[in-house]
């Protein structure tokens, strides 16, 4: 549909790899173009972007689960199943409900965003403005970070409260997952019949997600914040104030949503590589966000932690964590990065460019956020083919893999290899 003349907006058929590359980004929601998206496509190419993006915010399995639901068809054990792999739940007591209040959350969501940009984006847009900012919305939500509104992504905005403060509560709000929506709305309705403490009421996975969330979004724009204060090409000549706004953006942004309020290519070294961590790292579980997430990262660090105390058991928040939780959470992580690292190995050898910029559009394409230090356009076919295989195994690798784990408990062998001990570190 990319590469028909009536997506284009000047009425000439886009190539088809351009085309297929911005596919792949909108279903990914990666976010990284070969062509800047206000210029390249007509409205009923970024319709059909917007469309894609949506589908792959939601998750394909989720879409088609909700429209089942829709049409008032039954769903059998087989797409409960599917549907409780894909959502990482641990039941499939109530799915039916879970995935009404996950379209209907998110639709809510993306309506409220949408209608904050307007005051933004109608007076200076004009009725052009309503598009655009549920464009907008709906890919900030999604963490797509594809926009519409300059070639620039978000630069002419950086001090913009309201695009800021929008555009960030909606990046975290998709990206904290849909499982810690529905915790935190539990405990705040039991708040109202009882006496609850918050954050103790929450369960597990809510408290890691959370906490890991706000560690990393505040620690990731303190660094930014340092190492940038007095960078002439970003933020040296800006109040503290406006310093600390842009510093907390970037760090954000990074939780794989793409948008850039500075050029990414202007950031010093240090800020690119705690990007790069933070990037890897993205948001969380059951969300639109992508990487290795949060609650995989907290529970690798805590397991190493256990590891050096030569405790047995890992442990965090006075709860003690599955073997398999441990298991999944390294294999998540390290196919990520030997996705990251051949895909960086492969466009070394195609592409012509500064070893650190091809880092940042390879952990960009792997975690699914599509910041990039102006690499993307320059592509060559094969760094573009490369990119495509890269955001697709970034977003359906990890899944993938989940659902592998969870098939294989049922499936395990009886008969067991004997232990041989080895040295390790």
């Amino acid at each position: 549909m990319l590469s028909l003349p009536i997506s284009s907006a000047d009425g000439k058929a886009k190539p088809f790899l351009d085309a297929l590359f911005t596919a792949t980004t909108s279903t990914c929601v990666t976010g990284l173009v070969v062509t800047p998206t206000v210029t390249s496509w007509s409205v009923f190419g970024q319709v059909v972007i917007l469309i894609l993006i949506q589908i792959g915010g939601l998750g394909v399995i989720t879409i088609m689960s909700g429209l089942t639901i829709l049409l008032h068809k039954k769903m059998g054990i087989g797409d409960r199943l599917l549907l409780q792999d894909a959502l990482n739940l641990n039941s499939l007591s109530g799915l039916v409900r879970f995935v009404k209040r996950v379209v209907a959350g998110t639709l809510i969501i993306e309506g409220i965003g949408a209608l904050l940009y307007m005051t933004v984006f109608i007076p200076e847009f004009g009725a052009k403005g309503i598009w655009i900012s549920a464009f907008t919305s709906v890919s900030a939500f999604c963490n797509a970070g594809i926009d519409i509104i300059a070639e620039n992504s978000l630069c002419d905005y950086a001090l913009n409260p309201v695009i800021n403060i929008v555009t960030c509560a909606l990046i975290i709000l998709g990206g904290i997952g849909y499982i810690v929506w529905w915790d935190v709305l539990r405990v705040l309705k039991n708040a109202r019949t009882k006496k609850v403490k918050f954050f103790r009421d929450l369960t597990l996975h809510s408290k890691i997600a959370i906490t890991a969330t706000l560690i990393l979004i505040f620690v990731g724009a303190a660094f930014i914040f340092a190492f940038e204060y007095n960078n002439p090409q970003t933020i040296k000549d800006y109040t503290l104030l406006q310093k600390m706004e842009v510093s907390l953006f970037q760090s954000v942004t990074t939780r794989t949503a793409g948008f850039a309020t500075v050029p990414q290519e202007s950031l010093t070294n240090a800020s690119a590589i705690v990007c790069l961590l933070l990037m890897f790292i993205g948001g969380s579980p059951v969300g639109t966000a992508g990487g290795i997430k949060t609650v995989t990262f907290a529970v690798i660090i805590v397991a190493a932690i256990a590891s050096i105390r030569n405790k047995e058991d890992t442990e965090v928040f006075g709860r003690r964590l599955t073997k398999q939780a441990v298991s999944k959470a390294v294999a998540v992580t390290c196919m990520s990065f030997i996705i990251m690292f051949a895909s960086t190995v492969l466009l070394s050898a195609t592409t012509d460019a500064n070893a650190l910029d091809i880092v940042y559009e390879t952990v960009s394409a792997t975690a699914t956020v599509g910041l990039t230090r102006n690499l993307t356009a320059s592509l060559g076919s094969a760094g573009k083919l490369i990119i495509i295989a890269t955001m697709y195994l970034g977003r359906v690798g990890p899944i993938s893999l989940a659902v592998a784990f969870k098939r294989s408990k049922d499936n395990q062998n009886i008969i067991r290899n004997p232990i041989e001990e080895i040295s390790v570190g």
